[in-house]
């Protein structure tokens, strides 16, 4: 197997993982913290989940915060996996390459935020779906940003 090949099979278990983390985390702040999960949402059925009915703009708002908090989890842990399992530290110091991290990751939640935030808005789109579309959106993002920017490859 290649490098580009192993690294990109190491990313994308550690994305999964990361993934996982950020939807378990955004789900859970959907359910208890900022309710925002409509009572069809999968995540309701699922666990089986009492949920009051909110109007889709203040859904929309709730979704989009609950998803920053998982965000912020779960690239603690993918900053850590990354740089130890995947990439080459090094291209900068770890603060600078932590903030480089984030900035980068920052801007791809920024774009899957404004998805969810115009499903669930505009389209009435369930909860969950809607994080799940902001999950493609990153993977794709991140891996350009740390790949060529954060780390040295």
């Amino acid at each position: 197997m290649s490098k580009l090949a192993g690294q990109i099979v190491r990313y994308g278990v550690i994305g999964a993982f990361a993934t996982a983390i950020n939807i378990a985390v955004a789900e859970a702040c959907a359910a208890w913290v900022w309710p925002c999960l409509s009572s069809d949402d999968i995540f309701v059925k699922l666990l089986g989940l009492a949920q009051t009915s909110v109007p889709d703009a203040v859904r929309a708002e709730r979704a989009v915060a609950c998803n920053l908090v998982g965000f912020f989890v779960a690239n603690v842990v993918c900053w850590l996996l990354n740089r130890r399992y995947v990439f080459t530290p090094g291209r900068h110091h770890w603060f600078l390459e932590w903030i480089y991290f984030l900035a980068g990751s920052g801007f791809a939640i920024l774009c899957g935020s404004v998805v969810i935030w115009a499903l669930v808005r505009h389209f009435g789109i369930q909860t969950t779906y809607s994080f799940a579309v902001n999950v493609l959106i990153s993977v794709a993002v991140n891996f350009v940003v740390r790949k060529f920017f954060v780390f040295k490859g």
